[in-house]
């Protein structure tokens, strides 16, 4: 039997949650005919080192934080969807019968899938999703087989369990960015097949997606991200963790903050992105891009949507998968503004209720 990483093929309603190395974030989404509405969100942050490069390695504290940004969300559901890293997941294309049904065509990929797939079979968790029909042959179909670790999954389902919570769907977190771009595409002027970095800078990970018409086409994570800005200040103001973190949001730092440590973090970012460009026009026929979009938590830092598009010439914007949407009394509009950036993942999680 395979494990769905693309989770239930039924329409279920389920949350969105994104379980990254600093935080986790929840997200209700409703929807009525094409407009989406937020009926809840929060985000409650995790211990230092309990999830590290995506990976959770304190299970207790993560399952605590769950359930606390579930308690804090009021939201009735009890069904969530959750992503494993790009970097964690194989994914392949194949071609298979057009005739087959699921049964089927699951049969076929279990028996074949130790060709594809360079872990023992009972240490992964498999899943494939049938694309459309395939350029290669008519009477095939291109099907999307994607392979996980299964420890990677069993923990966000275990942490999950222990907050009284289901995982009904485990996605990929460059497919959920990939599903919330179709939100923030209308906002952008290019052309439908042009291409668009989305650069998503976290605590501790940096991601580029590139989407050309819409499709991710290259993934790379690296190590790189808003922690290296608290620790900076940690450093030279003498701060615990938790103090630079609330000083870096709220201010009241010393006059040479901004052209000491916060100057020389933005011009990091834009170092960052460049490299990351640079990586994906190295190593694909594109050598430009026609969009930036930022997103992650360090997006929303003042003036680096703007450096970022003086640097390297190309239109940069920050994202806001929720510019277009409503919002329920109880949602507190400003607060969801100021994270809409690091909310890309679990809006495209949340977006799966209506596949």
């Amino acid at each position: 039997m395979l494990s769905g990483l693309f989770g239930n093929k039924k329409k279920t309603p389920v949350l969105g949650m994104d379980i990254s190395s600093s935080s986790v974030k929840l997200l209700e989404l409703s929807k009525s005919g094409d407009s989406y509405k937020v009926e809840s969100y929060s985000v409650s942050s995790l211990p230092p080192n309990s999830v590290v490069e995506k990976n959770i390695v304190e299970l207790e504290s993560v399952a605590e934080a769950v359930a606390k940004v579930h308690r804090s969300s009021q939201s009735k559901l009890k069904t969530v969807a959750v992503a494993v890293a790009g970097s964690a997941v194989i994914t392949k294309h194949i071609d298979m019968p057009a005739d087959l049904n699921d049964d089927a065509m699951e049969s076929q990929i279990t028996l074949e899938a130790d060709q594809y797939i360079p872990y023992p079979l009972d240490e992964v968790a498999i899943d494939f999703e049938v694309q459309g029909p395939s350029e290669r042959n008519p009477e095939q179909v291109e099907v999307l087989l994607a392979a996980c670790r299964r420890e990677n999954v069993d923990l966000r389902a275990d942490a999950l369990e222990m907050a009284e919570l289901t995982a009904k769907v485990v996605d990929v977190e460059a497919y959920a960015i990939e599903r919330a771009y179709t939100l923030i595409a209308p906002q952008i002027d290019i052309e439908e097949d042009g291409a668009v970095a989305i650069v998503d800078i976290g605590s501790t990970m940096t991601t580029l997606s590139v989407l050309v018409g819409g499709e991710t086409v290259y993934t790379r994570e690296q190590l790189f991200g808003g922690r290296q800005l608290t620790e900076e200040i940690q450093r030279r103001y003498g701060l615990s963790v938790e103090e630079a973190g609330l000083a870096k949001k709220q201010g009241g730092l010393p006059d040479d903050y901004e052209p000491e440590v916060l100057d020389p973090f933005r011009e990091a970012v834009v170092q960052q992105v460049t490299r990351s460009l640079q990586f994906f026009f190295s190593s694909s026929q594109y050598n430009d891009v026609d969009h930036i979009v930022l997103a992650g938590g360090v997006a929303s830092m003042n003036g680096l949507a703007e450096l970022v598009q003086n640097k390297l010439g190309t239109t940069t914007s920050v994202a806001n998968p929720f510019a277009n949407m409503a919002l329920t009394p109880s949602v507190d509009a400003m607060a969801l503004s100021n994270d809409a950036p690091s909310l890309m993942i679990a809006c495209g999680l949340a977006m799966r209720s209506f596949d």
